[in-house]
């Protein structure tokens, strides 16, 4: 019996942390449209759109991001991590072209808005770590 309810804590865990990344997405996304500018990355100004792509993202950070960090791990670990800002803005693209209403106009734009969500990642967690 408690081996269940610990079971069922760890999966309600789970899925609060999973809850908050998309959240975290979504705003980082709102933040990069508003900082990069409409022309660079676009969402039709619908706020279901902006949380549908931060769903998308959170999913592509979930499933395929570890599968790319652990292939490109020679990379990282010669940039001393600084190719992880490269993951991080494919990860945007691949959620672009796999959720057509956030529309990210090249490569670049998509790594610029992967540091955005990155830093209003970063962010959050610093400040939910602190209470």
């Amino acid at each position: 019996m408690a081996y269940n309810k610990k079971v069922m804590n760890a999966f309600n865990l789970t899925l609060i942390r999973f809850f908050l990344r998309w959240v975290v997405c979504s705003l980082g996304i709102w933040i990069a449209v508003g900082l990069l500018g409409t022309d660079k990355i676009s969402y039709g100004s619908k706020l279901s759109t902006i949380l549908i792509a931060g769903f998308v993202i959170a999913l592509v950070n979930v499933f395929v991001k570890p599968l790319v960090v652990i292939l490109s791990l020679p990379a990282i670990l010669l940039s001393l991590g600084l190719f992880m800002i490269i993951v991080n803005g494919l990860m945007v693209f691949i959620a672009s072209k796999l959720y057509t209403p956030l529309h990210v106009t090249s490569f670049w734009v998509a790594i610029l808005a992967g540091m955005i969500i990155g830093l209003v990642n970063y962010l959050v967690t610093a400040i939910i770590e602190e209470r």
